[in-house]
């Protein structure tokens, strides 16, 4: 399945408003230039589709309009993708642009999400809404409007109680 890059977003530092980019550059020392939130290798890029941004925002009470209301850099995540299902399991890879990144796991929303809209990090913890964690396989240069590719996606785990 084939998406669309259509944001990119860099934290220059930490608690620091979220800053636009047209394109730029991902490496596995740091992330995307120009972002703090570059240290652990396993949690490099943050990625978002704007599919489960929509489904957060229509599960909140009352609904928000993502477009309007409460724009996807409230979610501060570093790429927002359209037109590809992410891969809601560790180890699916993505294309995009000039890099390739793996799914380390689920963003899980902070206090900042309630901060910015009651009842926001709830309705962004289910179904991995919250988007993706990535380690970067493969360094390159993305911008928006590149294409999204999803290379690997494996089979989601499901909790299971006993």
């Amino acid at each position: 399945m084939t998406g669309t890059l259509l944001g990119i977003a860099v934290r220059p530092a930490r608690l620091a408003p979220m800053e636009t980019r047209e394109r730029v550059v991902i490496d596995q020392s740091g992330g995307l230039a120009g972002d703090h939130a570059g240290r652990d290798p396993d949690r490099l890029v943050t990625v978002l589709s704007q599919e489960s941004w929509a489904d957060a925002c229509a599960a909140l009470d009352p609904p928000t309009d993502p477009e309007t209301e409460l724009p996807w850099l409230t979610r501060r995540a570093n790429l927002l993708v359209a037109g590809a299902a992410l891969p809601r399991a560790v180890g699916g890879v993505l294309q995009i642009g000039g890099a390739a990144l793996e799914i380390t796991g689920q963003t899980h929303p902070c206090k900042r999400m309630e901060e910015a809209r009651p009842g926001l990090l709830k309705a962004l913890a289910k179904e991995w809404r919250g988007g993706v964690l990535c380690k970067v396989r493969r360094p390159g240069e993305v911008a928006v409007g590149d294409a999204v590719e999803i290379v690997l996606a494996p089979e989601e785990a499901k909790r299971s109680l006993p």
